[in-house]
């Protein structure tokens, strides 16, 4: 089922409010081909441009979709496997400027990319109704597992958006 408001912090609500999909599974088999699909279209002549001083580079930008899906996926574990330890939040532009991702090739990216992707895609497939119903606290706000799978698909496709907005147009 979708995210009631209880499940997850507010600021959250961005990215699930993006989800076409009405339990994990089914965002899972609606959007886990498309968002695939697009990022492995990004052309290597966009893999170090910028839209300004400052910004993530596409690479760095898919560097940290996939930081970020660790974290989640991470999260989603330890709440579904009921582990009650408080887990902190993470800092995303640390993780970036830490990454050095502008140093990687875009294929190797896109690699790494589809491999935690489709792990994530299994792990959270896997997950009995008992295990997404279950809460956890990160950075000192519950969410559920259920919440987290669909913050993971909502986080990739926000960041779709941007990078359509202002670093794939001619």
């Amino acid at each position: 089922m979708r995210p009631t408001q209880t499940e997850a912090p507010e600021y959250f609500f961005r990215y699930i409010n993006l989800v076409k999909a009405d339990s994990v599974e089914e965002a899972v088999a609606h959007h886990s081909q498309a968002l695939k699909e697009f990022y492995n279209a990004i052309p290597e002549s966009k893999a170090d441009y910028s839209y300004a001083e400052g910004k993530w580079t596409v690479k760095e930008a898919l560097q940290h979709l996939i930081d970020a899906e660790r974290v989640f996926t991470y999260r989603a574990l330890r709440f579904a496997r009921k582990d009650t330890t408080a887990l902190h939040s993470f800092d995303e532009n640390g993780f970036a400027k830490n990454s050095f991702a502008n140093e990687r090739t875009l294929t190797s990216l896109k690699e790494e990319f589809n491999t935690l992707r489709a792990s994530t895609d299994i792990m959270l497939q896997a997950l009995n109704e008992e295990q997404l119903n279950t809460p956890g606290t990160a950075n000192n706000k519950p969410q559920t597992v259920n919440a987290i799978g669909f913050i993971i698909f909502g986080h990739l496709l926000h960041h779709q958006i941007i990078l359509c907005e202002r670093y794939l147009q001619e």
